[in-house]
């Protein structure tokens, strides 16, 4: 009966560990005009359920030019939702000023099923946020 338990907790954790594993990874996503504006996020998803997020834009006539916003927490998936999260006491300070609690994205890949030669790139759509600018941004897996 031991054996028998350990088998299906061990197969359990194995199946939730495959599970994240597909959400894993780094994201990016670049928007510029060339001479005029740059905008980069790069997100980080890694399998121990943290995230760092990294925001940079460099617009012309901006003040200031430059802006670098951090941020990092933690995250969960449950079905092809990605829910975020941060503590304010561990993650929010200096450098990560960027608070991620209530947001949400939807993990969007082709369909296993579809058999069509149609291109779908894995992302990450942001649904919601506290952070404003943060809505509908999509950002890709590489």
């Amino acid at each position: 009966m031991k054996l028998i338990l350990t088998a299906l907790l061990l197969i359990f954790n194995f199946l939730l560990s495959a599970q994240t594993s597909q959400f894993a990874g780094d994201y990016t996503r670049s928007l510029s005009e060339k001479g005029k504006h740059e905008i980069e996020y790069k997100l980080t998803l890694n399998q121990d359920g943290t995230f760092l997020f990294h925001s940079y834009s460099k617009l012309q006539g901006g003040t200031p030019p430059e802006v670098n916003k951090y941020g990092k927490g933690k995250w969960t998936a449950k079905d092809n939702v990605v829910t975020f999260s941060a503590d304010k006491k561990e993650d929010l300070d200096e450098k990560y000023t960027l608070d991620f609690s209530n947001s949400t994205a939807r993990f969007v890949t082709k369909n296993p099923r579809d058999k069509s030669d149609k291109i779908v790139q894995t992302k990450l759509q942001f649904l919601g946020s506290e952070i404003s600018w943060l809505k509908r941004i999509d950002i890709f897996k590489i």
